[in-house]
């Protein structure tokens, strides 16, 4: 949304008004202040590459809304302590701004959806050179319902149905939560079913598949769905039954994932703290190194690098500044007496998962223990899913395990236990990728156990259950603020949205 920026439009208005009506007292100009590099109309190609670039976000301000691979909710989970300043796991950072979500890739998802809609442009050459309107539209769709349920998982109730409008509507409203999911289940929907034939050429993400597309917006149902096990299960059982039946991942080489460069330009976050910054903000958490050493888990030397010692040591959560220096992942090419990041996931172009097979695996075990394929719970299918989750999670990352450490207690299938069981091991599983997804099941269920900083610098000291409004939300668009907070709870962290039960 653009209103943080209404304050200065009419000042700009006014200035532009007064230049050209000095201007209009001499000679034209002609085109010597036209930019050959800045192009009079918008390609759809290019606005469909930006949106999808954007989720790589690699912002490292604290409060910006970075996407799929945000610092906060990785530090959320624990997948990673923080080595020296140590205020975002301490949960000191309370406000986010969504804002550059909104200005940036849900505009120009907006755009492409405009331009292929309108009659007046849908048939220009800047608009069929992304390819088919149809398929680019239904891209378009797709994508944008992924922004917005990142930012409602994060935020709660969002600007929804009056966003996107421009000066036609510079102070949305907030649509409920439920009403946004609502909308989300059915445009994902009718998005999946708008492809026609043809390539898209500004897409980087999927290379043009449609069944790729299609396979993704599934997969997102399919995660929506468990998240209304709590708010409303019947309605969660019928849409994660269809996002199934439309077809999800199959396989690891289905896995949706965000490919970095190797380049400077679009490289990832945790290679240039490390590579580029030289700061070694993160290191592995003790939560993560002592969950995989309790079961000899072949996942930990990927998942962390040796210290010093030639040991895995992962470094206390939520320490103050005082505590963590007591601490050290080394120096270039020097290891130090806690683990760093796995070079699986810190290397230039390492990529970052969004969805994968594992974690669909995961999804149909809980889906079986709640009874929501076969109409009653169903521990012997639960368990064959649970199964087929870990080693989903071993072939992606290349690692075997001996027949034991399925039999161990805690990794051995347990219907007392089960959800915990499945939902831990989705953690693992997911480490280091798209950790929205995996606080998220935190939240929802509880696990896995997680223990809060004990220097928590929160009110209530416990770990985060969603984040704050920006600033930007009660200075310019104070009543919708108002009614927003009087409905979903108090701006703090402590407030549960709504499917957070």
């Amino acid at each position: 949304m653009k209103k943080q920026l209404v304050k200065y439009l009419y000042i700009l208005l006014a200035t532009g008004t007064v230049i050209a009506s000095s201007c209009s007292k001499v000679d034209d100009f002609g085109n010597l202040n036209t930019s050959p590099n800045s192009p009079a109309v918008p390609q759809t190609s290019l606005l469909l590459t930006n949106a999808e670039r954007y989720l790589g976000n690699t912002s490292t301000t604290a409060s910006a809304a970075s996407v799929i691979n945000a610092n906060a909710q990785r530090l959320f989970v624990q997948y990673m302590s923080e080595t020296l300043y140590t205020s975002e796991s301490r949960y000191a950072t309370t406000t986010y701004d969504y804002s550059g979500i909104y200005n940036n890739p849900l505009e120009d998802l907006q755009t492409i959806i405009k331009l292929n809609t309108d009659a007046a442009t849908k048939n220009a050459s800047y608009v069929t050179v992304g390819g088919p309107n149809e398929s680019q539209i239904a891209a378009a769709r797709i994508l944008k319902a992924f922004y917005f349920l990142n930012i409602t998982d994060r935020w709660g109730d969002i600007p929804y149905s009056e966003a996107l409008q421009g000066l036609a509507k510079v102070t949305p409203k907030f649509d409920t939560q439920e009403s946004v999911y609502t909308s989300l289940f059915a445009e994902l929907k009718a998005a999946a079913a708008q492809f026609g034939t043809g390539n898209l050429p500004g897409d980087f993400l999927f290379k043009g598949s449609v069944t790729t597309w299609k396979k993704f917006a599934a997969t997102m149902r399919l995660n929506m769905a468990l998240r209304l096990s709590k708010v409303n299960p019947t309605l969660g059982r019928t849409e994660f039954n269809a996002a199934l039946a439309d077809g999800v991942l199959t396989s690891n080489a289905d896995n949706i994932v965000y490919s970095f460069l190797g380049e400077a330009a679009n490289a990832n976050n945790i290679y240039s703290n490390y590579e580029v910054d030289k700061r070694y903000d993160y290191a592995v958490s003790k939560t993560v190194v002592d969950q995989l050493n309790a079961i000899a888990d072949p996942r930990l030397p990927v998942y962390a690098d040796k210290t010093s010692a030639g040991t895995y040591v992962g470094m206390p959560y939520g320490l103050t500044q005082s505590q963590s220096s007591a601490f050290s992942i080394g120096t270039v090419g020097v290891p130090g007496n806690v683990s760093r990041i796995g070079q699986q996931f810190r290397s230039q172009s390492s990529p970052v998962t969004i969805y994968t097979y594992a974690m669909v695996q995961f999804d149909k075990a809980e889906a079986y223990k709640l009874g929501w394929i076969t109409g009653a719970p169903d521990d012997t299918q639960a368990a064959a899913s649970y199964l087929a989750g870990i080693n989903a999670s071993f072939a992606q990352y290349g690692v075997t395990a001996p027949a034991t450490y399925f039999t161990q207690a805690g990794v051995a299938y347990n219907s007392a236990t089960a959800i915990q069981q499945i939902i831990t091991q989705k953690w693992i599983a997911n480490y280091m990728g798209y950790a929205n997804e995996t606080w998220d099941d935190y939240r929802r269920t509880g696990y896995p156990v997680l223990t809060p900083s004990p220097a928590a610098l929160s009110i209530d000291k416990l770990i985060p259950r969603r984040q704050n409004y920006s600033v930007t939300e009660s200075q310019l668009n104070g009543d919708n603020y108002k009614a927003v907070i009087a409905r979903q709870g108090p701006d703090v962290t402590s407030t549960r949205i709504w499917w957070d039960k």
